[in-house]
């Protein structure tokens, strides 16, 4: 969906973008080969030029942060499949504050293995260990997770394109919290998580914090990493139909 997609070239919106497709031009190469066959409504035919350059040149080398600038959060889940294999599902805990200094846990998940950063122990290597990725996913992150690790990590800023599944969800008339979002879809979690939310949390980082509870410390791990792995099936899901509703042509057209 990416590489049909023009609404992330400065000028060129969501109406031209869907008569560009009309009119069969449904691939930056289209474009690029046609560019003078083509109306591109109120965008500039240099601009469009080298966007589409940089387009390529930033999907070869997985530069997340020319997309984002382009797609902005609504359009981010167009870049899910093309990013898959440099993308991070992002999920934090906090002790109920709302300083930097709050977070307990950061849980990252790629895919195929889970991580989980503890304060007091490797929290301070978030920077270092998001840096290769191209894309967050995140439920609610735009408004949370992101914004409380750029407190807690002064200097950083996410540059990856941020796929922020709660209003992406809402999209195709999907809302609430995400616990709720995984009953509606027949997502289970395991015994020891059914049911926990984020004052459970807080109350497992509370009990090992003060009682060295290593098992509570265990049990907050599995519920963050169950939060972190279910975002790449709500992810998928979340793409196929919007894709669905906004190009209803094959893949190969």
């Amino acid at each position: 969906m990416l590489e049909n997609t023009f609404v992330h070239i400065p000028g060129l919106g969501l109406d031209t973008e869907r008569a560009l497709w009309e009119q069969g031009c449904r691939h930056w190469q289209d474009l690029t080969s046609g560019l003078d066959s083509f109306s591109v409504g109120q965008a500039d035919r240099a601009v469009v030029k080298r966007t589409l350059t940089k387009s390529f040149k930033s999907l070869e080398k997985r530069d997340g942060s020319f997309f984002k600038r382009g797609l902005g959060l609504k359009e981010a889940w167009r870049a899910f499949p093309n990013f898959r294999d440099s993308c991070v599902y992002l999920d934090i805990e906090t002790d109920g504050g709302q300083s930097g200094s709050s977070i307990t846990t950061i849980g990252l998940f790629d895919g195929v293995e889970y991580r989980c950063l503890v304060k007091g122990q490797d929290l301070q290597d978030f920077p270092e260990v998001i840096a290769p990725y191209g894309m967050v996913v995140s439920f609610y992150g735009a408004n949370f997770d992101l914004p409380m690790l750029e407190k807690r990590f002064p200097g950083y800023r996410f540059n990856q394109i941020h796929l922020d599944l709660c209003p992406t969800l809402r999209q195709i008339g999907i809302t609430g919290g995400l616990k709720r979002i995984e009953k509606q879809l027949g997502i289970s979690r395991g015994e020891d998580t059914e049911g926990m939310g984020g004052l459970d949390a807080i109350r497992l980082w509370n009990r090992y914090s003060n009682l060295r509870d290593d098992r509570a410390l265990e049990t907050l791990v599995a519920y963050n990493r169950e939060d972190v792995v279910n975002l790449e099936y709500l992810a998928q899901y979340a793409y196929d139909n919007l894709k669905k509703r906004t190009y209803p042509w094959t893949a190969a057209s």
